[in-house]
């Protein structure tokens, strides 16, 4: 390509690329999401990308009230019914899906049951003036009810503000922003399956840096959570999260992990608890939420115990059916 048609391609670059993954599926989070990031979107460079599967409805209803959002119909790619609805395989594959189809010299995850804070936006742009290769935000609790606050503290306790602004080792992917350079970078690590962990320590191995901004604040407003899903849903996920580790460990060190896994309840509920008291907010909520939060943290366990038992990241082979993603 010659000197002039790349400049005429850099000209056209999106500003910033955001990727909405269907998380909780039907209409009502993604237009939840969307209605919130539509005055801050339209009339700017920017894109907007929704890959989806079955999950979604309504999609051409959708694609007419936002006009400005790209629905990308993955529903011949991903199917979340070999994983399970409470899997989180399929997200990361339509995340992939909405990576290797995005422009922007700047490229954001969100999640549809996220809803922005109406300073999100500016705060991701300005963010990304510094070297950082990845930003990632806050995640608030948007609804009060005892088993969102457990699934929250579980998921998202170390995000809740006042997060530390400065350098930080984990960036959650329902609310994060690379640079498109430093994140092609490590393609062979994102271009199957959006997983984390791997793509940011990769990141870290390479020099680059990560760092939280607590003016990027994204709300968790999860409406259709029950009880036993949730279950479900922390086994899933602790097996994903060590299944993905255990690829890049010894052997050693998995079993050590394998062992320790049986201590995890508790460390990981002190560790909430401790972490709420430093921030010195929702304390009568953590309360509340106190005993759900371990039985949620025992069931992680046993999924962390499975995945370094095993090695993989979900009960079966599933993983290799979308390689060519």
């Amino acid at each position: 390509m010659s000197r002039e048609l790349e400049q005429q391609s850099a000209a056209h670059e999106p500003d910033l690329s955001i990727i909405v993954a269907v998380i909780a599926g039907g209409q009502d989070a993604m237009t939840t999401c969307l209605t919130q990031l539509e005055p801050h979107v339209r009339g700017r460079n920017i894109e907007c990308l929704a890959p989806y599967d079955a999950r979604l409805d309504g999609v051409p209803a959708l694609a007419a009230r936002f006009p400005w959002v790209r629905f990308i119909d993955a529903r011949g790619q991903v199917d979340a019914s070999k994983f399970g609805d409470s899997s989180r395989e399929h997200h990361d594959i339509l995340r992939a899906i909405g990576l290797n189809q995005a422009r922007g010299r700047l490229i954001a995850l969100l999640e549809d049951h996220g809803t922005p804070s109406p300073d999100w936006l500016p705060a991701v742009l300005e963010a990304h003036r510094g070297p950082e290769a990845a930003i990632g935000g806050a995640v608030e609790n948007g609804l009060d009810r005892p088993l969102n606050w457990a699934v929250y503290y579980c998921d998202f306790g170390r995000y809740q503000n006042p997060v530390p602004e400065g350098p930080a080792e984990f960036l959650s992917d329902s609310n994060v922003s690379y640079k498109r350079e430093a994140l092609w970078q490590v393609k062979e690590h994102w271009q199957s399956a959006f997983h984390e962990t791997s793509v940011n320590w990769e990141l870290q191995r390479r020099g680059e840096r990560l760092r939280l901004e607590p003016r990027m604040v994204v709300y968790q407003t999860r409406r259709g959570l029950r009880f036993l899903p949730a279950l479900r849903e922390r086994f899933v996920w602790g097996r994903s999260f060590a299944g993905t580790r255990a690829k890049e460990i010894s052997a050693a060190k998995r079993l050590i992990l394998a062992v320790l896994s049986f201590l995890l309840p508790a460390v990981l509920t002190l560790r909430i608890v401790r972490l709420t008291l430093s921030r010195g907010r929702n304390l009568d909520r953590l309360a509340l939420a106190l005993p759900l939060i371990l039985l949620l943290q025992t069931v992680w366990a046993a999924g962390e115990l499975a995945g370094y038992v095993t090695g993989k990241a979900t009960s079966g082979q599933l993983e290799a059916d979308y390689s060519g993603v």
